[in-house]
């Protein structure tokens, strides 16, 4: 499996949890029906993810709040939240994972998963959280 794979996961996890479900990472494999066997480190970074999602989840919305110009988070589609918290996670705590790779993995699931609008707006909104933190 891989981390795009563990990503996704963590997405849906992310985007269940915004309902009250508290899915685990193999039910969300069994809906999705992918059939790939998932690594303990694959599990592991999804787990981490969803982890810190779950403690930075005021910072990470106030920076989607910051960013989203006449957007906030409760008029945000639910799968584009999803998607910016995990990529805004990876940003800010995860120095291992360049942003480019965060934020194409972000793209990639907004166009999986999102609306027709998601993967600009995500793109976007990413980028210029980039150049933030760079300047």
């Amino acid at each position: 499996m891989s981390r795009r794979t563990a990503r996704e996961v963590a997405m849906k996890l992310a985007f269940a949890n915004l309902f009250g479900c508290e899915d685990t990472y193999e039910a969300v494999l069994e809906k999705s029906g992918i059939d790939e066997k998932p690594g303990e480190q694959d599990v592991r970074f999804a787990e981490e993810l969803l982890d810190g999602i779950k403690l930075n989840a005021d910072e990470i919305d106030a920076k989607i709040e910051e960013l989203a110009i006449d957007w906030t988070v409760e008029r945000m589609p639910r799968v584009d939240l999803s998607i910016l918290r995990v990529a805004i996670y990876e940003i800010c705590y995860r120095q291992e994972i360049p942003s480019s790779v965060s934020i194409n993995e972000a793209v990639e699931l907004a166009k999986q998963f999102g609306g027709e609008n998601s993967a600009p707006f995500i793109n976007g909104l990413l980028g210029a959280l980039v150049r933030r933190m760079e300047s």
